[in-house]
């Protein structure tokens, strides 16, 4: 069974797998609970990585709606 990633593997993880287009910008990311299944985390790790990487402009917040990989131009 593999270890679970800190948070700044999982901010990494998520970074790459932006950048090799399994999640293309525009793109809704699964939720936090698929994303915590995913990686074997909890919730609370998972809403941490996602902060940072909505600080960074990485991801947007949709009201309502969830959160995405923001645009190209937007980053």
């Amino acid at each position: 069974m593999p270890i679970p990633p800190t948070m700044d593997e999982l901010i990494e993880d998520l970074v790459r797998r932006i950048e090799q287009g399994i999640f293309p910008p525009g793109t809704q990311i699964p939720s936090t609970k698929e994303l915590s299944d995913h990686y074997d985390v909890s919730m609370k790790t998972v809403s941490r990585a996602v902060a940072t990487l909505r600080n960074l402009g990485v991801l947007v917040g949709r009201p309502g709606r969830g959160v995405f990989v923001a645009e190209k131009g937007r980053r």
